[in-house]
């Protein structure tokens, strides 16, 4: 019965994300590793899932949520009180780690190169993607993700560099639930 509107929302899902990749959001996508277990609970295969198209339409709507949220009670307007606020902040990539992470691209003959006038977010895409292609993705991914500063909660907003999100917060995150009520109840 709802086939045509998730359809129509998974068009908006990949507009949104495609024009949050554009403005500089990092684009890793992770494969986890699982274990398929017997009856006995005993481990009998290894596998990888991937991210598929509903869940990125899940979350892409739940970052647009918490995007909106943040937004709504931190930016600045004519009349309006700032209070205090749990920001998930994210800084940019410190120049020791991407130095470390050109080492170890290195040896596997990757190059990290600046794009002018583009974040390093850029240039890491461009990385990743090239990674991707000749199935080492596994082997730089993980380093690319080490390279970055750790996202942290703050009452002090600096955007999150990773999503390319001048403010952001935790309104809909299920694992961090004290987050979310911290969240809920000042907004």
């Amino acid at each position: 019965d709802l086939a045509e509107e998730i359809v129509l929302l998974d068009g908006l899902a990949k507009k949104l994300r495609d024009k949050r990749i554009k403005s500089g959001a990092l684009e890793i996508e992770g494969e986890e590793t699982k274990f398929r277990l017997n009856e006995d609970g005993h481990p009998v295969e290894v596998y990888q899932k991937t991210s598929k198209d509903a869940n990125k339409l899940i979350e892409e709507f739940m970052l647009l949520a918490n995007k909106r949220v943040a937004a709504s009670i931190g930016e600045p307007g004519k009349q309006k009180r700032i209070i205090p606020f749990v920001y998930r902040i994210h800084d940019k990539p410190s120049e020791d780690r991407l130095d470390d992470l050109r080492i170890y691209l290195d040896r596997f003959g990757y190059r990290l190169e600046r794009e002018k006038n583009k974040p390093i977010s850029h240039s890491i895409n461009k990385l990743l993607g090239e990674a991707k292609k000749n199935g080492d993705h596994a082997l730089i991914s993980p380093m690319a993700i080490k390279s970055m500063a750790k996202a942290v909660y703050s009452t002090d907003n600096i955007g999150h560099y990773g999503l390319s999100f001048t403010y952001y917060t935790h309104f809909t995150s299920p694992i961090r639930r004290y987050a979310d009520l911290l969240v809920h109840r000042l907004l």
